[in-house]
């Protein structure tokens, strides 16, 4: 499906349906590859579906932080969509929406993570030590999948050229240390927005145990599991993610 990208003020973003807002956060190595058939999905069942392109490589060094892309988040949602939204994030972009969810919860109508970052994961580390070698590339990537098909080649390229790329791959590396320093155990029991955990069983990037802490602290929260899946699961298990996902979304309405 291809998207039609629009570009008001210092957004640039995809606007799909009618409805409910729903915003799209995606993980570091993520993009609006990884949600197009949630996209598809729940623009045509009374849903505006928003996905805007974080700053994640266009912050000054300083700024390059989760508080600055979830300030950015928070503007979007007050300046272009104009009310509560329903935020779901995968990996970094989970972390995102739970810093967003704390500091304005006036923004966030529901929280749905998946696979995400916040309280431990797995990473690339400080740094990318075969970042030329095309094949070691490749073998993180699959990891990221409980099957490694869904590493397709075009997703490949896309890292390999993130992590050769000086300026993108020094601020990647700067946003996963974020990740890290800003642990998040001692603030979940803080959040009040009803949250939906969707989790991949096989996620190897943040642990099953992750799921079932954010889980437990998280005071208004439930949690489901995909089995055979890994740490993308509206990516990798998009039928079934979306209709938990959207059984989930009705039960609260």
């Amino acid at each position: 499906m291809i998207f039609k990208l629009k570009k008001k003020r210092k957004y640039t973003f995809i606007e799909e349906g009618e409805g409910q807002p729903i915003v799209l956060l995606q993980g570091l190595m993520g993009g609006l590859s990884n949600f197009t058939i949630l996209i598809d999905f729940f623009s045509q069942r009374g849903y505006k579906v928003y996905f805007p392109n974080l700053p994640i490589y266009d912050l000054p060094i300083l700024n390059t932080n989760l508080t600055s892309i979830a300030k950015f988040v928070a503007r979007f949602i007050t300046e272009e969509v104009g009310e509560p939204a329903i935020v779901i994030g995968n990996s970094m972009g989970g972390h995102v929406g739970l810093i967003l969810t704390l500091s304005r919860p006036d923004l966030v109508k529901y929280l749905v993570l998946t696979g995400s970052s916040g309280l431990y994961e797995r990473s690339f580390g400080d740094s990318f030590p075969r970042k030329n070698d095309r094949n070691y590339i490749r073998k993180k990537a699959e990891e990221v999948f409980y099957d490694p098909t869904v590493a397709t080649e075009d997703l490949v390229d896309e890292v390999f050229s993130v992590v050769n790329d000086r300026g993108k791959g020094i601020k990647t590396v700067m946003l996963a240390r974020s990740a890290i320093k800003h642990n998040m155990e001692k603030e979940l029991h803080k959040i009040q927005v009803p949250t939906c955990i969707i989790w991949g069983k096989q996620d190897n990037v943040t642990p099953p145990e992750v799921a079932s802490e954010m889980d437990r602290l998280i005071p208004d929260s439930d949690l489901f599991w995909i089995d055979k899946c890994g740490h993308a699961a509206m990516m990798e298990k998009p039928e079934e993610f979306n209709a938990i996902l959207y059984d989930w979304l009705r039960s609260r309405e």
